[in-house]
């Protein structure tokens, strides 16, 4: 082999090489600006992260809020039912004596409030058993029966109140 022959050779190898380390470097600046959009996307996954977990943070409060308001309501209904039954009514002196219709214990009035959404909700709901209620309502001193029938109304929009 001769000089002209090795320098031949040798110059199509470093040509050969010249062409793979340019292609490397293409693929290689491909490769660090998909690096570069991909830190992007992760810049943006955590800014995206940081304010739903903001609003996870604002939806607690506000459902502790919303706990602490519905207990708040809650208790005032139980206040204002347990006012109403301890004041003895004509049905329930008659089945009651008054030792025992002026203590009112917690479990009495929590039964004495399902009575009362029960028929509210029964009214509301099934228009015979409304007939019916209206029926016993009628027996019962005019006096009465309007102001029974303002506190339901009052408790129903109450109730009503809590679904929304």
């Amino acid at each position: 082999m001769t000089n002209a022959e090795t320098i031949s050779k040798l110059n199509e190898a470093l040509s050969t090489l010249i062409k793979a380390y340019e292609e490397l470097q293409e693929e290689n600046t491909g490769l660090k600006a998909r690096i570069n959009e991909l830190e992007d996307e992760v810049l943006e996954l955590e800014s995206t992260k940081e304010d739903l977990e903001k609003n996870v943070d604002e939806f607690k409060d506000h459902t502790e809020k919303d706990k602490s308001n519905i207990s708040t309501m809650l208790g005032k209904i139980e206040s204002i039912l347990s006012r109403k039954s301890s004041t003895p009514t004509p049905s329930v002196s008659s089945t009651t004596t008054p030792s025992s219709s002026s203590t009112v214990t917690p479990e009495i009035a929590k039964d004495k409030i399902e009575e009362k959404k029960d028929d509210i909700f029964s009214a509301s709901v099934n228009p015979t058993a409304n007939s019916l209620y209206d029926n016993t309502k009628k027996e019962e001193p005019k006096e009465e029966s309007n102001s029974n029938k303002i506190d339901l109304n009052r408790m129903a929009s109450l109730l009503n109140g809590f679904n929304h």
